[in-house]
C-alpha cells in the first residue's frame, strides 16, 4: 500500500511540475537558434567557379538573415591535408555545417564527416555520399548543368544557322569547337549535351573537342580557342574557367576578320567579347544550400527539405527548380527569337519533354572501348546521382584531341 500511495503522491508533483514548466523544456526540438556555416573553396572570388559559390554564400546570409554567419576558406587544394585542416578550422570556429565546393575534396570532406558526426558536410560536385560507408551527416549536391549546357547549343544553332541561311557560311563548314579541361564524365556529359543542342538547329554540325588537362589556365584555353579557330571553327564553347577563349574569339574576329563566335561558362563574358560572345550557363547553388541551412537550422534531414528527386543522401535539380541558369545573352548579336526559343527549351526541360542524349548515335565509352552504346536507348544522365556518368565519345560525329 505504501508503494502504491508513494507513486501516486510523485504522479501528482509530477503533472503540477509539467503544468508549470515552459514547453520548451519539456519537448526541446532539435533545432538551432544560430547557425556558422563554414564554405571551403578552390579558389577565390576573382575565378567565376568560386566566385559563383560565393554569390551564393552572400545570398545565404540575405535569405537567412541572423540566423546564420558564413565563414570561407578560400584557395584550398585538393589533395594533400590542406582540405582537412580546412574544415578542422571551420568546426573550431564553431561550423555546424560545412559547404566544400571542389570534386578533390569528396574523400577529405567524407573523412572528417565520420570524425564530426555531430557536424553536417555537404559536398558540390562529387560522388561518395550514397557509397559505403553511407554517413547521414554527409551529401553531394550539384545541378544538372547538361541542360544549360543543352540550352546554350541551342542558342549557337541558332546563331549558325543564321549564319548559312545569310550566306556567311556554306553548310558543308557548319564546324563548332569546344576547349575542355580534362576527359571526365563531367566534361564529356557538358560538351555532348552542348553539341546535341546545336545539332537540333543544324543538323550537319561537327564538333572538335581540345583537352587542356587544366581547369584554370589563361594562356593554354586561349590557345586552345586560337587552334580550333584556325582549324575553321565557328563557334567556340568551353568547360574551363578563365576568359581565354571568349578573348580568342573576339580577337580572331576583330583582328583577323573571322565569322568566329563564343558560348560561355559560369559567367558572362559579353565584357571581354562584346562582339562575338552569344550567351553563356551556370548552375544556381543557391537552393541548395539555403534549403540544407535551414535544414540543419529546423534539425530535420537536409534531403526532407531539398527539392531533389534522387535517392539517398544525393541531391540534383534543373530548371525546374531554378538550379541552373543561362546568362549574358547578347541580343545584338543573337539569331531573332532566341530569348524565345530560350525560354521554350527551359519549359520542356522543366516538364520532362526533352530527352538529351539519345538519337541516332554510337557512343564509345573512354574509360572501356568495349563499351559501345547505341542512343537509340536514351541515356538518362542525373538518373541516379547528381554528378554526370556520361562518359561516351560519339562516333562520326565528335572528334577529341589532346587527351
Amino acid at each position: 500500500m505504501k508503494s502504491k500511495y508513494f507513486i501516486t503522491v510523485c504522479t501528482v508533483i509530477f503533472g503540477i511540475a509539467v503544468m508549470f514548466l515552459p514547453q520548451n523544456c519539456i519537448f526541446k526540438p532539435n533545432t538551432i537558434s544560430h547557425l556558422k556555416v563554414g564554405f571551403v573553396y578552390i579558389g577565390d572570388t576573382a575565378t567565376a567557379y568560386t566566385n559563383n559559390f560565393y554569390r551564393s554564400q552572400l545570398e545565404l546570409e540575405d535569405a537567412l538573415g541572423s540566423k546564420v554567419q558564413t565563414v570561407a576558406k578560400f584557395n584550398i587544394k585538393e589533395y594533400g591535408d590542406s582540405c582537412e585542416k580546412a574544415i578542422e578550422d571551420l568546426i573550431n570556429q564553431g561550423c555546424e555545417l560545412i559547404i566544400s565546393t571542389s570534386y578533390g575534396y569528396g574523400q577529405a570532406t567524407k573523412n572528417m564527416a565520420s570524425k564530426y558526426p555531430e557536424v553536417q558536410f555537404c559536398h558540390a560536385t562529387g560522388n561518395l555520399a550514397n557509397e559505403a560507408p553511407v554517413l547521414p551527416n554527409f551529401h553531394n549536391f550539384m545541378g544538372r548543368i547538361y541542360e544549360g549546357r543543352y540550352t546554350a547549343g541551342v542558342v549557337a544553332g541558332m546563331k549558325l544557322r543564321e549564319l548559312i541561311l545569310h550566306g556567311r557560311l556554306k553548310l558543308s563548314d557548319a564546324k563548332i569547337g569546344y576547349v575542355a579541361a580534362y576527359p571526365y564524365p563531367e566534361v564529356i556529359s557538358g560538351y555532348t549535351a552542348f553539341f546535341l543542342g546545336v545539332k537540333s538547329i543544324v543538323n550537319e554540325v561537327q564538333m572538335s573537342v581540345s583537352y587542356t588537362n587544366t581547369w584554370s589556365n589563361h594562356i593554354i584555353e586561349r590557345k586552345a580557342a586560337e587552334k580550333l579557330i584556325e582549324e575553321g571553327c565557328v563557334i567556340i564553347s568551353q568547360h574551363s574557367d578563365t576568359t581565354g577563349p571568349a578573348i580568342a574569339c573576339e580577337e580572331a574576329s576583330i583582328k583577323k576578320g573571322k565569322t568566329v563566335f563564343h558560348v560561355g561558362y559560369n559567367q558572362s563574358m559579353t565584357d571581354v567579347a562584346p562582339t562575338t560572345s552569344l550567351v553563356s550557363c551556370r548552375i544556381n547553388w543557391t537552393p541548395y544550400i539555403i534549403a540544407a541551412a535551414q535544414a540543419v537550422i529546423d534539425g530535420k534531414r537536409i534531403e526532407s527539405v531539398v527539392k531533389s528527386n534522387l535517392k539517398g543522401n544525393d541531391s540534383s535539380a534543373g530548371f525546374d527548380k531554378d538550379w541552373i541558369e543561362i546568362l549574358g545573352l547578347n541580343g545584338i548579336i543573337a539569331a531573332k527569337g532566341t530569348q524565345e526559343e530560350i525560354q521554350r527549351v527551359k519549359n520542356q526541360f522543366a516538364d520532362g519533354k526533352i530527352s538529351v542524349f539519345s538519337g541516332n548515335y554510337i557512343g564509345v565509352n573512354i574509360f572501356n572501348v568495349d563499351d559501345v552504346r547505341d542512343f537509340k536507348t536514351p541515356f538518362i544522365e542525373n538518373e541516379t546521382s547528381s554528378a554526370p556518368k556520361f562518359c561516351y565519345i560519339l562516333r562520326d560525329f565528335i572528334t577529341v584531341k589532346g587527351e
